[in-house]
């Protein structure tokens, strides 16, 4: 832009001297508002939307763009707000007295060219030509500058300005990627970075259980760079989103529809918009020709206080994000005081007034209703305010000096660029209760307000604010949010914005395939499992002693079975176990009170009532498998089994063996008897009870049964049983009951056909066959019956064969004995011998 040229003079002592010009080589771009001062503090604003179309013909100089269209009305306001406080300032006898604060304002028409063109002038000033004494490097008369309102275009203006060190701190520019220093040395902003907002964006659709969103963003470094922080932070929190799709104001229309089309197809509720006002404003515009399904929007700064797009009825209940409201004294009527005379004076004022009036002057602004006159709301006007005193503070540090409690200000002082650089660092200061100051980044403290859409009763959209976010506050403290929303369609209650509905406790997630995580099946836990929160994703094993309830969701203890007392099947063996009991001993009484009679003197009366103590105790001994296992109720049962039977097989096989030898004393010449006589069947009885003695003995002093909790015969409950400690133990002292069952039913079956007494042989013969049929039966019953089966099982086999000895062996003669007596007599059995 600059082209340095060298002349020569020749002076009337013929002496030449050389100097240097350097002139601008583009026409300059004049500022929209202006005014000189000892330090002038420059102002970049979209006033602007459009520009005029170029043709480049090559042939000529082509003109400098112009801007063209409708003033942007908010962005007047911006612009009148920097003049505001330049005047506010230079009014002031505490900031920067004595020294008088100029503004130069130019419009950047929302265009990167242009500007970029604007930065150039801000870093050269307006001089068509100025020398300088060795080459072109000028730095201009602005020592610093406010804008602009975007990201974009502050990222553009920043990268040139900043090669001169010329500090640029922002009111509007909100993209994180400007807090890099390293690319970014010397911006600075008023307004939090997108860091912030999109963290506060995430945690409240969070906090409302938002999981399936849509999101569209502005094609810009704002709207790119913003959801990208965004979504970031979103996937932190478990959100997945259904869609995300950019568009830009001068898109084709075919791209704005195909976004709206998706908006209206798509399955989610919510939209997350992280869009500046004017893309927002062609989004509604394509969306309003044909209404989509109920949308509830989630909305930005860039965006959500704009009183433009609250026209848009269909939005109502739109929550978002906003910078803090806030009061400026005097401001609302200045921006109202605009003679028609001050309007003719300046180009932009007359279009702004020629749009708002339809080219009349003799109309009252305050009348008028748009964003210049909206003063209701200060928000972003206020991040301007707090811009332009950021940098006279740090004009005041630079060249003013406390003295005697005065202050002294040189306007003469040679101010460089980047001693307010340096100074801006530094600015700590509170204007109208509202902190200004920069981190490390050169960005403010983040706070925001969150502000709903509500229709008023007249059915205008008002904004009203529901709550805060402060990035100062502690973690997880920074949130607030009041009850008072209204949502979409105008509902109290929040609406649902979810791929799967939540799994409730008692079942898990399953991913569906193919489909973000959000989108999946509830899947019931197993038997044994749980889950005890919503959206589980896995199901946690219940510890050993407890099983799931029916519901899958707590673990409790296992039903802990065992043959108790108060059982039906338990009280039906306990009956038996008494009955055959009481009908031993009333056998016992009978043979005891018929004693001297033939049939009880012929069957050996002393075994018999042996046998018939044996048995009793056969069958109480079912009763100790009846109840809880105990350690010593688990030893007793089996021993005391063991024990018992083999003394009534023992008792069975002394009467088979009389028999037997009765008929070889029978025989001529034989002597038998002697050989087996009371005392021979007294130690056989006694002898064959002592092996059983022994073996239980060693049983229980290597190996003993203990109760045990069964876990594994059922996953729903625990079986109270006795473990059998030593199987072998176990098994020796049943094989060894069977051994004396088989040999006595090999000598009564040897015995059946001898013409003893009453048929006694034959009686013995089938009671032993029913004990073998019993007891070989028991084992493969025994072994798979489960739980409390298996103890009803043993029991059944000793009361069937204790039933079948008894009534076998005795129920006969008691019949002869009660029923017969005639038979009962030495007579009849002379006889029948």
């Amino acid at each position: 832009m600059i082209e340095q040229t060298e002349a020569s003079t020749t002076t009337s002592v013929s002496t030449q001297a050389s100097f240097i010009k350097c002139t601008l080589q583009s026409a300059p771009r004049l500022p929209t508002f202006s005014i000189d001062g000892d330090f002038v503090i420059g102002g970049v604003f979209c006033l602007h939307y459009e520009l005029d179309s170029v043709i480049y013909n090559y042939t000529t100089k082509p003109e400098s763009i112009r801007c063209t269209g409708s003033p942007t009305t908010r962005e007047l306001r911006f612009s009148r707000t920097l003049i505001f406080a330049i005047e506010e300032i230079n009014n002031s006898t505490e900031l920067l007295p004595g020294i008088k604060l100029g503004y130069q304002i130019y419009d950047s028409c929302a265009s990167v060219p242009v500007s970029v063109h604007v930065a150039f002038q801000l870093s050269n000033g307006q001089d068509p030509v100025f020398d300088k004494d060795s080459n072109c490097s000028h730095s201009g008369v602005v020592v610093a500058a406010v804008g602009d309102s975007t990201s974009s275009l502050s990222i553009s203006l920043s990268r040139i300005i900043g090669s001169f060190n010329i500090p640029l701190v922002s009111h509007f520019a909100t993209c994180a990627c400007l807090s890099d220093k390293q690319q970014y040395p010397t911006f600075f902003r008023t307004i939090p970075s997108d860091q912030f907002q999109a963290d506060a964006l995430a945690k409240m659709v969070k906090h409302f259980g938002w999981t399936w969103i849509g999101a569209v963003r502005s094609d810009s470094d704002y709207g790119n760079n913003g959801m990208a922080t965004f979504l970031d932070a979103a996937q932190r929190e478990g959100i997945c989103v259904e869609y995300s799709e950019s568009l830009y104001r001068t898109d084709p229309s075919t791209k704005i529809q195909r976004v709206a089309d998706l908006i209206r197809r798509s399955t989610s509720m919510v939209v997350v918009a992280f869009l500046d006002a004017a893309d927002m404003k062609v989004l509604l515009e394509e969306l309003v020709q044909e209404p989509s399904p109920p949308r509830q929007w989630i909305g930005s700064e860039g965006w959500i206080t704009d009183p433009h797009l609250m026209s848009f009825s269909f939005c109502a209940g739109a929550i978002g994000v906003a910078i803090q409201k806030s009061v400026i004294p005097g401001l609302r009527d200045f921006l109202l005081d605009l003679s028609p005379t001050e309007v003719a004076a300046s180009t932009l004022l007359t279009d702004f007034w020629e749009e708002a009036f339809h080219c009349s002057l003799n109309k009252n602004i305050k009348t008028l209703k748009n964003p210049y006159t909206e003063t209701s709301q200060f928000r972003i006007t206020n991040m301007v305010y707090k811009a332009v005193y950021a940098i006279a503070h740090a004009i005041h540090n630079a060249v003013c000096q406390e003295t005697n409690l005065t202050t002294q200000c040189d306007k003469h002082f040679r101010l460089e660029s980047k001693q307010i650089l340096s100074e801006l660092k530094k600015v700590n200061f509170s204007q109208n209760g509202y902190p200004v100051s920069f981190d490390a980044n050169g960005d403010p403290v983040a706070f925001y307000e969150l502000v709903n859409w509500q229709k008023s009763e007249s059915g205008v959209i008002e904004l009203v604010t529901v709550g805060y976010y402060d990035a100062s506050l502690p973690k997880g403290q920074e949130f607030h949010i009041n009850t008072n929303i209204t949502w979409v369609k105008g509902g109290p209650q929040v609406p649902v914005s979810v791929c799967s509905e939540s799994c409730p406790p008692g079942t898990r997630k399953v991913l569906q395939k193919g489909k973000p995580i959000c989108c999946y099946d509830c899947i019931p836990c197993p038997e044994g499992e749980i889950s005890n929160t919503t959206d589980s994703p896995d199901c946690i094993p219940c510890p050993s002693e407890f099983w799931s309830n029916a519901n899958k969701n707590v673990c409790m203890l296992k039903l802990v079975e065992f043959l108790s007392f108060d059982e039906v099947l338990a009280i039906i063996l306990a009956t038996f176990s008494v009955i055959g009991a009481c009908l031993a001993i009333i056998t016992a009484v009978i043979f005891f009170h018929h004693r001297t009679t033939p049939i009880v003197r012929a069957n050996n009366s002393e075994l018999s009532f042996l046998l018939l103590f044996s048995l009793t105790l056969c069958f109480l001994c079912s009763l100790t498998f009846i109840g809880a296992p105990s350690e010593w109720s688990c030893m007793l049962r089996h021993t005391a089994f063991g024990i018992i039977f083999v003394l009534c097989i023992s008792c069975v096989l002394g009467k088979t063996v009389v028999v037997l030898m009765a008929f070889k004393a029978t025989l001529p010449g034989s002597n038998a008897m002697k050989w087996f006589g009371p005392p021979q069947q007294r130690m056989t009885v006694v002898s064959l009870t002592f092996i059983q003695v022994l073996i239980c003995t060693v049983w229980l002093v290597l190996s003993p049964p203990f109760p045990i909790k069964n876990l594994t015969t059922y996953k729903e409950k625990i079986i109270l049983e006795c473990a059998l400690g030593s199987a072998v133990g176990f098994w020796a002292v049943l094989g060894y009951i069977g051994l004396l069952a088989v040999f006595c039913f090999v000598l009564a079956v040897l015995a059946r056909k001898l013409p003893d007494n009453f048929n006694e042989a034959k009686m013995i013969t089938f009671s032993m066959l029913i004990f073998c049929a019993v007891w070989i039966t028991f084992i493969p019953a025994y072994v798979s019956s489960p739980g409390k089966f298996t103890v009803a099982v043993e029991i059944f086999a000793i009361l069937a064969s204790s039933f079948g000895l008894i009534l076998c062996i005795f129920a006969p003669k008691c019949l002869i004995i009660l029923f017969q007596p005639e038979k009962n007599s030495k007579k009849y059995l002379m006889n029948k011998n």
